[in-house]
């Protein structure tokens, strides 16, 4: 039967067309009661500029509009979609408006659709007023779809073009701080305003989803059924910058609000009161330069309590290095050193040398450390460095010229005050070298080739001994304390053996030192390597005590090399060894 009904559609076009004969709708009809509106709606539409007193005609177009419009994508054509339904209602208006009991006994073939049973008689038939009933339903449910239709455009379209605005609004944001460093150290309240405004735009981007996706449930089958995911800007120089598409049915989104909220949540509780403590850790500062200056007074027990406040650890979580931390530095290392001058001219009458060079060494890296930071701040792009601390800058410095020529005065400062350092720092490590016993110098070191002095023995920090040379025939043995002030308070000279121990024998002479663990009594041993005469090794054994000096000295020979000294402090005997050897000397220096 299809096969047959599209014969003759086929026949009908042909003819038609062929002989231009007069379209009649009973064949019109046959197309439309088959549901073949597309091939219909060409002859329909011609037929009824020629009769406009035909209510099935008007009914059926009405349909074919419908139709039409429900095959329409209501988001992407929407005018197109709501255009048609209003065509729809106008057509079955006019047919509305047309239709009578008669048209519809004389035609009842046409309105077969509405062929019911009439619950009273029994009968099958066609009523008008069901066909009535049937339009103004129609004519109801496309007005009232219009309408929603165009709600649901509306909504979709805000959400779309809100969704748009806030990206927009986040890419500008990334234009005026291309990184998050920038956003966040450079936010003032423009950057709060615009992150609020974007947090806002977003919200209401998705409440305008949600509208949308309500009112589309209204419709029944649109075509879409978007999903909507959420997505957190994680790295902010790479994140949030692409398009969501709105058509999609999975739609990925970026979280403008949540990324808003959180960059506003840092600024304010973060940046913003770091910001103020900037400004006042400087004002501290300063406070200390005033009263070191003022005062004369060390600040370095001060500095101690302030360095805790310091808010490095806070600040390298957005600037690796930031430029506050390193004007502090500068600051605190330019106080450090003139604390460390002024504490050393408060004990400049101290005579230990050792001490005296702790203090130049102190102040020695004290300036290091200034002279390293202001090196490493004169090569940097202050200005650049100084963008992202506007406010700190501006409370401070008032300008980078200021804060330039501050970095410069110190870096001189620093280069100047090496030099004297250096100088003294040598003058010092000198002085650790030699003991003053006026009108002499003695070497603590054993290459003294210019010295009269030859040190044979020196005990760090404690004692030495050696011959002493005031001529190239003769020694004298020697003995002197070593003390911090390089001034001994033990000093005595013996004399040793004419011959045995001339200035040519003195690298081959030798000392051994005994001292009580009471500090008061000592001895010491020189004796010569080289053997003279019966094979015997020349020796001076001295005996000095520290409250009156030297008590007594004698010459020996022994027949081995000593190699060790012990004292009976019970019987006053001291005793030379060597492996199986050994000399004893009674309390008044006579050899048993």
């Amino acid at each position: 039967m299809k096969v047959a009904l599209i014969k003759v559609t086929v026949l009908f076009f042909f003819v038609s067309s062929a002989y231009g004969q007069k379209i009649k709708y009973k064949d019109i009809f046959g197309l439309l009661s088959t549901k073949q509106y597309e091939a219909a709606e060409p002859f329909l539409k011609k037929y009824l500029q020629e009769n406009t007193d035909n209510p099935n005609a008007f009914l059926y177009m009405g349909i074919i509009y419908q139709d039409k419009s429900s095959r329409q994508d209501i988001l992407k054509n929407t005018g197109l979609a709501t255009a048609l339904m209003d065509s729809a209602v106008f057509f079955y208006q006019k047919a509305y408006s047309s239709l009578t009991e008669k048209e519809v006994k004389r035609n009842d073939e046409y309105y077969q659709v509405y062929n019911r049973r009439d619950l009273r008689t029994g009968e099958f038939g066609v009523k008008l007023s069901d066909i009535q009933f049937d339009l103004e339903k129609k004519m109801e449910g496309l007005r009232e779809r219009i309408d929603r239709v165009k709600m649901v455009k509306h909504y979709f379209a805000l959400a779309d073009s809100l969704y748009t605005r806030s990206r927009r609004s986040y890419t500008a944001l990334r234009q005026a701080y291309p990184s998050e460093k920038q956003l966040y150290l450079r936010a003032d309240e423009t950057t709060l305003q615009a992150l609020t405004a974007l947090a806002l735009r977003y919200d209401s981007s998705m409440k305008a989803f949600e509208t949308y996706k309500a009112s589309s449930s209204n419709l029944g089958k649109t075509g879409y059924n978007q999903v909507m995911t959420k997505n957190d800007i994680v790295k902010y120089e790479t994140d949030g910058a692409t398009p969501a598409n709105f058509y999609q049915d999975d739609l990925q989104v970026w979280d403008y609000r949540k990324f808003a909220d959180q960059a506003r949540l840092v600024i304010e509780k973060e940046i913003m009161p770091m910001r103020e403590h900037l400004v006042t850790y400087d004002v501290e500062i300063n406070k200390l330069r005033e009263k070191l200056n003022q005062d004369s007074v060390s600040v370095k027990n001060d500095l101690t309590s302030l360095i805790e406040k310091i808010l490095a650890e806070q600040l390298k979580k957005y600037d690796s290095d930031p430029l506050p931390i390193e004007v502090f530095s500068l600051k605190i290392a330019d106080l450090e050193y003139r604390s460390a001058l002024l504490e050393d001219k408060k004990q400049s009458d101290s005579s230990n040398v050792r001490t005296a060079l702790q203090r130049v060494n102190e102040q020695s890296r004290y300036l290091k450390k200034l002279d390293s930071i202001a090196s490493k701040m004169m090569a940097e792009d202050i200005d650049k460095k100084a963008e992202d601390y506007k406010s700190f800058i501006a409370n401070t410095y008032s300008n980078t010229v200021v804060l330039k020529s501050y970095v410069k005065a110190l870096k001189e400062f620093a280069e100047r005050e090496k030099r004297t350092v250096d100088e003294k720092l040598k003058a010092c490590s000198e002085s650790l070298r030699w003991l003053v016993s006026a009108p002499d110098s003695v070497p603590l070191f054993y290459d003294a080739a210019r010295s009269k002095f030859k040190p044979l023995l020196i005990v760090d920090e404690q004692y030495t001994t050696g011959l002493l040379f005031n001529d190239t025939t003769n020694a004298q043995g020697y003995f002197y304390s070593i003390t911090p002030s390089r001034v001994p308070d033990i000093r005595a000279t013996f004399p040793l053996e004419k011959g045995s121990f001339r200035y040519s024998r003195a690298p081959v002479t030798r000392s051994l030192l005994y001292a009580d663990p009471a500090g008061q009594i000592f001895f010491v041993l020189i004796y010569g390597e080289k053997a003279g005469k019966e094979n015997k090794y020349p020796a001076t054994l001295a005996k000095i005590y520290r409250s009156d000096g030297l008590a007594w000295s004698n010459n020996y020979a022994v027949s081995f090399l000593p190699r060790e000294i012990s004292f009976k402090p019970e019987t006053g005997e001291l005793t030379i060894k060597a492996d199986a050897h050994q000399a004893v000397i009674d309390k008044n220096g006579k050899m048993k």
